[in-house]
C-alpha cells in the first residue's frame, strides 16, 4: 500500500480540507507527537476558518532522530490525526487530514541549519512555536557558539534566528516575531527571553538586536493542554485503518478531543493570531495573565487524579476509566470538584464548572486505559501541590473542613501504609485488599518514612504524617479538627475499605 501524500490523497477521494500551497508563516521547533496534534491541529483549523493561508515548518530540536525529518518530508508534511475520547458523554472518534505542515528539517544534516536561516530572512514569517521538553529550555555557558552549525540549544538556535532576522531586515521595529513558548515549565517564555539574552551577553551582540529581541519581538508564555497518546501501537488496528484510508501513514497521530491553548500577552495578539478569527477563542485565547487557568487546570484536573485515585486504587479500581462508572467515585470526585475546589478559584464560576464537567469526559476516554498506579507516581508532592492548596483556601474561607479533601489525606497516607511489605530499590512494597501487592514510587526519604512508621497505630501514624514539615512545608496538625478527622477517616478506610469511606462523603 502506498505511503501518505498529496497524489495518494486525491486518489482516495478524500474529500476533508486540505491546503496544498501556502507561504511558510510558522517556524515550529519540534516535529514530535503532541504539537502535531495540537499545535498544528489549530493552525489547520485557522487556515480552514480563518483563511490564514500558512504553512508550518518544522524544525528539529535535536538530532538524535533525523529520518523523521525524512519521513514527514516523503509524506510532503501530510498526516493522519484521530482525535478521540468522550464528549458530552458520546464517544468521539474524529479522523482529520493535517496539511498545514509544510516540511521538516533536521539542521543537524548537512546544508539543512541553512535552510533555518533562510526561513529567519523570509518576509512572511510571522510566529515561532516550541516545544523541545521541560529540558530544552535551558542556557550553559559555552555549550553553544555564534557560528557553530548548528549551535547546541534550543535557546542558542532561536539566538541566532532572531539574529539573522535582525540582520536581513536592517532591525525593522516591524520585523519582530512572536514566540510561543509551549514547553512544560512556570514562566516558560519568560525563561526563553532569559536565555537568548544570556547569549547575547556571551556571544557580544550588538545593543540594537537586544532592542529588537527585548522590545520588537513578543516572547509569550502559554500553558498547553490535550492528552496526546500519539502512535496507534496495535498492529491490526493499523492495518484495519489502511485499509479503511486507502494509503499507509507511519506519522498517524492520536490525540484527545478536549485542547485548550492560553496563550499569555497583550491581548492585542488576538488580533495577530489567526485562532479567534477561526471561531476557536473558548480553546485558543491570549490573556494577560494565564496564572488563573494554569491554577484550574492544576487545581481541577490534575487535583481530581491525585484527589481520588489512591482511594479508588485501594476500592480494587486499575483503569481511571472505570472509576467513572461507578456512582460512589465518580460522586465522591465530582463532590470534591464542584463544592470544594470549583468555589475557591478565581476566575468565572460557570467556566470552572464547565471545565471541571470537561475531566469527566477526558477520565471516561473509551480509547485511553490510564493506570491508577502511573497516577500515584510521587503523590506527596503532587497532593501537596495540587489539593493542599485548595485544602486550605476552603478552610480559609469556610472556616470548616472540605469533606472530600479531607478524606483524600486519609486515602493518601492510606496508600502508602496499607499492609507494608518491605522497601527495596524499585520503592514500597504494600498489599492492598484485593490481593495483590503493589509498589509506591516517591523520593526516597518519603519511602524510608512510611517504611519506619509501618508498625504504627492509626493516631501515631497520621501524627507523624501530619507534622512532617518537609512533606508539607508547615505542620498540619494547626489546622483546627485535620488531625482528628484523619484519624477517623483512616479507620474507616482500613476498617470498611476505601469505597466505603468515599461513600461516607456523598
Amino acid at each position: 500500500m502506498e505511503t501518505l501524500n498529496y497524489k495518494v490523497l486525491s486518489e482516495t477521494g478524500y474529500n476533508g480540507y486540505i491546503l496544498k500551497d501556502a507561504p511558510v508563516k510558522v517556524m515550529q521547533f519540534g516535529e514530535g507527537n503532541f504539537l502535531r496534534a495540537f499545535v498544528d491541529y489549530f493552525y489547520d483549523i485557522a487556515n480552514e476558518k480563518a483563511g490564514y493561508n500558512g504553512k508550518v515548518k518544522l524544525v528539529q530540536p535535536i538530532g538524535n532522530f533525523p529520518q523523521m525529518a525524512d519521513w514527514i518530508n516523503e509524506q510532503e508534511g501530510l498526516y493522519t490525526l484521530y482525535l478521540r475520547g468522550s464528549e458530552k458523554g458520546q464517544k468521539v472518534d474524529a479522523k482529520r487530514v493535517i496539511s498545514c505542515v509544510s516540511d521538516c528539517v533536521c539542521p543537524y544534516s548537512e546544508g539543512k541549519w541553512d535552510e533555518v536561516l533562510a526561513l529567519a530572512r523570509s518576509e512572511d514569517l510571522e510566529i515561532v512555536v516550541s516545544n523541545t521538553t521541560e529540558a530544552g529550555i535551558a542556557y550553559t555557558q559555552g555549550d553553544s557558539q555564534f557560528d557553530q552549525v548548528p549551535p547546541n540549544s534550543f535557546p542558542a538556535k532561536l539566538t541566532r534566528v532572531l539574529y539573522e532576522r535582525y540582520k536581513a531586515f536592517n532591525g525593522a521595529a516591524d520585523k519582530g516575531l512572536v514566540i510561543l513558548s509551549c514547553e512544560l515549565i512556570d514562566n516558560n517564555g519568560k525563561e526563553l527571553l532569559k536565555c537568548v539574552n544570556q547569549y547575547i551577553d556571551q556571544w557580544g551582540l550588538d545593543d540594537g538586536f537586544r532592542k529588537y529581541v527585548n522590545e520588537d519581538c513578543t516572547f509569550c508564555g502559554s500553558l498547553v493542554d490535550r492528552i496526546v497518546p500519539g502512535r496507534i501501537r496495535d498492529p491490526k488496528e493499523v492495518a484495519e485503518l489502511e485499509q479503511k484510508h486507502g494509503y499507509a501513514d507511519p506519522l498517524l497521530d492520536v490525540g484527545e478531543v478536549f485542547g485548550v491553548w492560553v496563550i499569555e500577552g497583550d491581548t492585542k495578539l488576538n488580533d495577530v493570531l489567526p485562532f479567534r478569527k477561526a471561531g476557536l477563542e473558548s480553546r485558543v485565547f491570549v490573556t494577560p495573565d494565564m496564572s488563573p487557568y494554569k491554577k484550574r487546570k492544576v487545581r481541577i484536573l490534575n487535583g481530581a487524579h491525585t484527589g481520588f485515585v489512591l482511594g479508588a486504587y485501594l476500592a480494587g479500581f486499575d483503569i481511571v476509566r472505570d472509576c467513572m462508572h461507578d456512582a460512589t467515585v465518580l460522586g465522591y470526585m465530582n463532590k470534591m470538584l464542584l463544592d470544594e475546589v470549583v468555589p475557591i478559584l478565581p476566575l468565572d464560576q460557570e467556566d470552572c464548572k464547565k471545565f471541571a464537567a470537561a475531566v469527566q469526559d477526558r477520565f471516561n476516554n473509551p480509547f485511553v486505559n490510564h493506570e491508577l498506579m502511573s497516577i500515584s507516581l510521587n503523590s506527596t508532592s503532587k497532593w501537596r501541590a495540587r489539593n493542599m492548596p485548595s485544602f486550605l483556601e476552603y478552610v480559609g474561607k469556610n472556616g470548616k473542613l472540605p469533606t472530600c479533601l479531607t478524606m483524600s489525606f486519609a486515602a493518601y497516607i492510606a496508600f502508602y501504609s496499607n499492609d507494608v511489605q518491605e522497601l527495596t530499590d524499585k520503592g514500597l512494597v504494600c498489599k492492598r485488599a484485593k490481593g495483590n501487592e503493589y509498589t509506591v514510587s516517591d523520593d526516597r526519604w518519603v519511602l524510608e518514612f512510611y517504611n519506619e512508621h509501618k508498625n504504627d497505630d492509626v493516631p501515631t501514624l497520621v501524627h507523624a504524617v501530619m507534622t512532617n514539615e518537609q512533606m508539607w512545608g508547615q505542620d498540619l496538625t494547626k489546622v483546627p479538627g485535620f488531625e482528628e478527622a484523619t484519624v477517623k477517616n483512616l479507620t474507616n478506610i482500613r476498617e470498611n475499605g476505601a469505597l466505603a469511606a468515599y461513600a461516607s462523603c456523598l
